[in-house]
């Protein structure tokens, strides 16, 4: 089996990357390091059964040889990138994943795009299933990143539909683990960042707002049960355990020995209030659930920014 990921050198594409040549698939990741590094895939390079080449999807894409399947990854996701790289971001939904729903046809391959929990937007639901349709502002500064994904979702159904590609769908969740970038704009990385440099935890809003962390590879693993199932509609995978951010920082702060205060700042702009999956789907059609805790997680993604930290 070949597989073609784009966006193979980023947080979440490299370790798809990784359970995919564990399971014996040859790999061909696509990235332009905007988001991505090298470093990321690193430990692939010898393996025989990866590739990498830089390219940008956002571009006409030829890919010779037969392909099996072709995953979508690429994408700037925190709100730092996409909102320094609006248009990019836009481009990597819209045309990024038409050029990469091409390819899937013209070698006859299955299609799985990586899709993201912000097609909720700020949701009036909680927990989000997968038949909600959103409440999301299309004009806001957010909605260069929720917009794209969305058309993402219209335009890989439409090719299942019209064109009888084979596609999935997978709505991700707040995610962490090794391999994010430090100060990325997301909780978990923003909170570690400012830990490490003795800064204080900023905390937006009252830090009463909700997010729910699945660990990186409990993530792939529903991600690869989804690419083997025949589930063609969106699917939720992500942890429903819910916490606030107030009760995230001081979580983080338990782990250093000298904890940092934290501060208050307002609310950005159409952040949601709350962010929790329902895994009902996903539980009965996949029989995937999440089973690394918060506490190992954390544990595991605090060993990894210290050493990363430690280098700069």
């Amino acid at each position: 089996m070949r597989a073609v990921v784009t966006g193979g050198a980023g947080f979440l594409g490299s370790h798809l990357c990784d359970r995919l040549t564990a399971e014996g698939w040859d790999v061909l990741a696509l990235d332009n390091l905007v988001t991505g590094v090298d470093s990321n895939v690193s430990h692939l390079m010898k393996n025989p059964k990866f590739r990498i080449l830089r390219a940008d999807v956002s571009n006409y894409m030829d890919v010779p040889g037969p392909v099996d399947y072709v995953l979508h990854f690429a994408s700037p996701a925190s709100p730092v990138d996409y909102l320094k790289m609006p248009i990019p971001t836009l481009k990597v939904g819209a045309l990024g994943t038409h050029n990469a729903l091409g390819l899937a046809r013209a070698k006859n391959a299955k299609f799985f795009l990586a899709s993201t929990s912000e097609c909720y937007g700020d949701p009036e639901v909680s927990p989000q299933n997968e038949e909600y349709w959103g409440h999301v502002n299309p004009i806001g500064p957010r909605g260069v990143y929720d917009e794209a994904k969305r058309f993402a979702e219209a335009m890989t159904m439409a090719y299942h539909r019209y064109h009888n590609v084979d596609t999935r769908i997978v709505r991700i969740f707040n995610t962490y683990g090794p391999r994010m970038r430090l100060n990325d704009g997301r909780a978990l990385p923003n909170f570690v960042f400012q830990a490490l440099s003795g800064m204080p935890l900023t905390v937006y809003g009252d830090g009463k707002q909700t997010r729910s962390f699945c660990y990186v590879l409990d993530l792939i693993e529903g991600i690869y049960r989804l690419m083997m199932s025949d589930e063609h509609l969106p699917t939720n995978i992500g942890n429903p355990q819910e916490i606030t951010l107030l009760d995230f920082a001081e979580r983080i702060r338990k782990h250093f020995d000298n904890p940092p205060p934290i501060v208050f700042k307002p609310l950005p702009q159409d952040d949601p209030k709350r962010r929790c999956p329902d895994i009902t789907k996903a539980k009965r059609i996949l029989k995937w659930e999440p089973k690394v805790g918060l506490e190992e997680g954390l544990k595991l993604t605090l060993d990894y920014f210290r050493k990363t930290f430690s280098k700069k």
